[in-house]
C-alpha cells in the first residue's frame, strides 16, 4: 500500500522557520522525483519545489528560492522541506508528491505564517 505521511506543519510567525518532512512507503523511493505542493485557500494547487530521484537537482518556484530548500534521504525514504524567513503568503496547506509511473500524494500539513 502506497503512502505518504506529511508532518511537521504548524503555526509560525513571519520571518520563522519550520521543516516538513514526509515519510514514503509501498513503493521504490529512489526511482521517483519528489515534489511538495502548496494549495491556499480558494487557490489552485502549485509546485513550490522538487528534487530528482538521486537527489542531484532541485528545482523552485520563484517566490521561494533562496529561503526553502527541499532534500531527501533515499536510504530513510524520506523528503524534507526547509522553509525559512516565512511569509504570510507562504500560508498553506503542503502536499507532498512521488512522481514517476504513477503520481502518489499524501493527506497534507497546514502551515500557518502569522503573527
Amino acid at each position: 500500500q502506497v503512502q505518504l505521511v506529511e508532518s511537521g506543519g504548524g503555526l509560525v510567525q513571519p520571518g520563522g522557520s519550520l521543516r516538513l518532512s514526509c515519510a514514503a512507503s509501498g513503493f521504490t523511493f529512489s526511482d521517483y522525483v519528489m515534489g511538495w505542493y502548496r494549495q491556499a485557500p480558494g487557490k489552485e494547487r502549485d509546485l513550490v519545489a522538487a528534487i530528482t530521484s538521486a537527489g542531484g537537482t532541485a528545482n523552485y518556484i520563484d517566490s521561494v528560492k533562496g529561503r526553502f530548500i527541499i532534500s531527501r534521504d533515499n536510504a530513510k525514504r524520506m523528503v524534507y522541506l526547509q522553509m525559512n524567513s516565512l511569509k504570510p503568503e507562504d500560508t498553506a496547506v503542503y502536499y507532498c508528491n512521488a512522481l514517476f509511473r504513477s503520481s502518489y500524494w499524501g493527506q497534507g500539513t497546514q502551515v500557518t505564517v502569522s503573527s
